[in-house]
């Protein structure tokens, strides 16, 4: 004698209903536990001057020589373009990082004959948002860029 298990509609309806609901709890769940990271907890602020930042960005490149950065294993190398003198370079270095914002660095604007360099040794590996804003005495200037940094070997 065979046993066989006959389901009718009305059982077929309940397990499908119970399986959309465990599934939807497990998403539930899942979306709770999500880590999300804000570009910046002030973003209305920074939305607000982002007109700002356009104009800055067209002034930067419009310099004749713009400024340029290298990444190394040792660290960032950024040369500045010539302008009278060192001291006259002021502004901020960040580097963001989309993935985890505790990696997340600021430097402040230190110029040596045109050239600054950040060790990249206390920095974790990853992709970086370099976003440099800074000043020459009266005009503003922002570049913007993505970096990796590596410890490996190369």
């Amino acid at each position: 004698m065979k046993n066989t298990i006959k389901i009718n509609w009305g059982a077929g309806i309940a397990i499908l209903y119970t399986g959309f609901v465990a599934m939807i709890l497990v998403l539930v769940v899942m979306s709770t536990n999500q880590k999300i990271d804000l570009a910046t907890d002030r973003y209305y602020d920074e939305e607000l001057k982002f007109q700002d930042r356009i104009n800055k960005t067209k002034r930067a490149e419009a310099l004749s020589k713009p400024l340029s950065w290298t990444v190394t294993r040792e660290g960032l190398l950024i040369q500045y373009p010539e302008f009278g003198t060192d001291a006259d370079i002021t502004g901020k270095i960040t580097l963001y990082c989309p993935s985890n914002n505790k990696n997340d660095r600021s430097f402040p604007l230190a110029v040596n004959k045109g050239k600054q360099f950040i060790p990249v040794s206390g920095i974790p590996q990853g992709r970086y948002r370099l976003q440099i804003d800074w000043k020459n005495s009266n005009q503003t200037f922002w570049n913007e860029g993505v970096i990796l940094i590596s410890h490996g070997n190369q």
